[in-house]
């Protein structure tokens, strides 16, 4: 064998070590990247589903129905969670404890943030209890606002309307009612939870809300009378039966993160 085939020779272990090193550094480099971007993935995926602040709560609305318990909000003042007896939902129900406001909304806000994927017409309904005394006409109604919808109004039959106070818009609701605020009230001789909403004293119009376009829509809660508790609230559109929306078998309304 001559010179040159040896050098040849010698130089073949040289490459083999070489071209295996960079082969192995190159897999461990796709093996990082690809570990990297599962966690960043995994991450991004968990903060998206972690929710355990209320106020950052947006309710999604699907096929025409919002449906939300009461108590997911952020609550101030003397709103309280109860539990007593067994006609409520989810973690309890929640009731105005303080003063009562009756002539002025906008104490001890509560907001709910609800996003419309199917813009329209949807009608407004609460499930509440009276939780004091035995007369169905008091501790009866909550204030309710939608500040930021195209339309909020009540209606009786085909042709009645009511629209809040100080909205611009006429007629008023009888009854107390100020800066775009419905009082919402509820009656009968049952005073456990029942699913009623209704504006304008003697002449109760069921409550309605326009959204216009797809979007992100703030509800206002406002305590009005103490002692009123409301379990949960619906918003649905006239292709969903009110029977459908209230049924204890129809899921809640999603929840993401703001």
């Amino acid at each position: 064998m001559n010179k040159k085939s040896v050098r040849k020779l010698l130089s073949l272990p040289v490459l083999f070590s070489f071209v295996v090193f960079t082969s192995c550094s190159k897999d461990s480099d796709v093996s990082a990247d690809e570990t990297s971007e599962t966690e960043e993935i995994e991450q991004t995926d968990n903060e998206t589903s972690s929710c355990d602040n209320a106020t950052n709560y947006v309710f999604i609305e699907k096929d025409g129905l919002v449906k939300v318990e009461f108590e997911n909000a952020e609550f101030s003042g003397d709103w309280k969670l109860k539990k007593d007896g067994n006609s409520f939902s989810g973690e309890g129900y929640m009731v105005w404890e303080g003063s009562q406001y009756l002539n002025a909304p906008g104490n001890s806000i509560a907001s709910y943030t609800i996003k419309i994927q199917n813009p329209g017409t949807y009608r407004f309904l609460w499930s509440s209890a009276i939780k004091n005394g035995n007369n169905g006409t008091e501790h009866n109604d909550t204030w309710l606002r939608f500040n930021d919808a195209a339309d909020f109004y009540g209606l009786k039959g085909t042709d009645s309307y009511v629209y809040p106070k100080d909205t611009g818009k006429t007629p008023n609701p009888n009854g107390s009612s100020k800066e775009g605020w419905f009082k919402v009230y509820r009656s009968g001789n049952n005073l456990d939870f029942i699913w009623m909403s209704r504006t304008s004293d003697n002449d109760a119009h069921d409550i309605y809300v326009e959204f216009d376009t797809a979007g992100a829509y703030v509800m206002e809660i406002s305590p009005r009378s103490s002692n009123h508790g409301i379990d949960q609230f619906v918003l649905f559109k006239d292709t969903v039966a009110k029977d459908v929306a209230i049924s204890t078998e129809t899921a809640f309304s999603n929840i993401i993160c703001d």
